[in-house]
């Protein structure tokens, strides 16, 4: 996850809770149901909060068109299938991600306090959000949250022509004592595809090695970068086709053969998911399990830091300070993105938050 900078100019602050309310009552004008609604308005607001912009409210007139459209199921009958005491499959109908992934949290957590680990598959989702939000919410409870995505391929592949697999992220969250969780949150691109856009519009060159043309050639011109490429070349390409056979594989619905064969329903949204819940009272005495996390983290920033550097930092550590700091200030909202919700919000029949310029 990239914690934000002071914000622009040009944006507006909102009240997270005002915020939260306001794109609860969007999504429900969608079509979701009150519960999945808040449940998907939550998730929006906790990226926002922390600074990740891209997967905070500028994402609902995105999941407005996806509910438009029926890529996502406003009303899914979601189901779960148990294969044994510590492994599920959650059917999600294509739900939107955030239901989705949130209730499957809950069903780990519960099966990990009662066997010491838990997975749960997420079979036919349809965007999973910033799947950090998932295991922070494992974290909470005291336990370690980890999960995988695999989604549509728009990534290159070490060695392949054109787009091979997806971007794949990982999110892992471990609890401490006084520290704030460790939250690991990380794709398997080198550059997100939001970044070319935004290159794209400024006139900005890409970082080498970031991006390349639709046939795969590396670009630093955005005109021309139509996909990310791998973190770290072949290891980020090979954690992505691995996250592929560890969620859509393994719950029996494959994305990447789909899409690269010739059946034209191959290409249809779709997203798959792994969460995996470890409670650290089967391993021994939780409390020291967090006592010791909080000595790691404490190790860590005691650590002498580099010239230049800010300070050292944790996975997780100054994204959690953006979110304390913006629920009490309010969250900023890009110009574009408050004109996007309040025209949707026009559109819909409600009336938004009051929100002041952020100059």
């Amino acid at each position: 996850m990239t914690d934000t900078p002071t914000p622009k100019p040009g944006r507006v602050l909102v009240p997270a809770d005002d915020l939260r309310a306001f794109a609860t009552a969007l999504l429900e004008k969608g079509g979701l149901g009150p519960e999945h609604a808040r449940t998907t308005a939550d998730v929006f607001v906790w990226a926002a909060l922390r600074g990740v912009d891209s997967h905070g409210t500028a994402r609902v007139p995105a999941y407005l068109e996806l509910l438009a459209k029926g890529v996502a199921n406003a009303r899914p009958e979601m189901t779960f299938e148990s294969g044994t005491s510590a492994v599920a499959v959650l059917d999600a109908d294509r739900a939107p991600g955030p239901v989705a992934l949130t209730a499957a949290a809950e069903e780990a957590v519960t099966r990990a306090r009662a066997g010491g680990v838990a997975a749960v598959g997420v079979r036919r989702t349809v965007h999973t959000g910033a799947i950090g939000y998932y295991v922070s919410k494992i974290a909470e409870q005291g336990l370690v949250g980890i999960a995988f995505v695999a989604g549509m391929p728009n990534m290159g592949y070490t060695g392949v022509k054109g787009a091979a697999v997806a971007t794949s992220p990982l999110a892992i969250a471990v609890p401490a004592e006084s520290h704030a969780p460790l939250l690991l949150d990380m794709a398997t691109a080198t550059i997100a595809l939001g970044k070319i856009r935004q290159a794209r519009a400024s006139g900005t060159p890409l970082p080498e090695g970031a991006a390349a043309t639709a046939d795969g050639t590396p670009t630093t011109d955005p005109e021309q970068a139509v996909m990310p490429l791998p973190l770290g070349g072949a290891k980020g390409s090979g954690m992505s086709l691995a996250f592929e056979l560890l969620t859509s594989v393994l719950v029996g619905a494959p994305i990447f053969a789909a899409f690269h064969s010739d059946d034209p329903q191959g290409r249809g949204h779709r997203q798959n998911a792994l969460i995996i819940a470890i409670d650290p009272a089967a391993f021994g005495d939780a409390d020291a399990f967090t006592a010791a996390v909080d000595a790691t983290l404490g190790t860590l920033k005691g650590l002498a830091a580099a010239d230049g550097a800010e300070g050292v930092f944790y996975p997780g550590e100054r994204s959690a300070a953006v979110s304390v700091r913006r629920a009490e200030k309010g969250v900023p909202v890009a110009a574009k993105v408050w004109r996007e919700l309040t025209e949707s919000a026009d559109r819909l029949g409600i009336t938004p938050p009051e929100a002041r310029s952020q100059g």
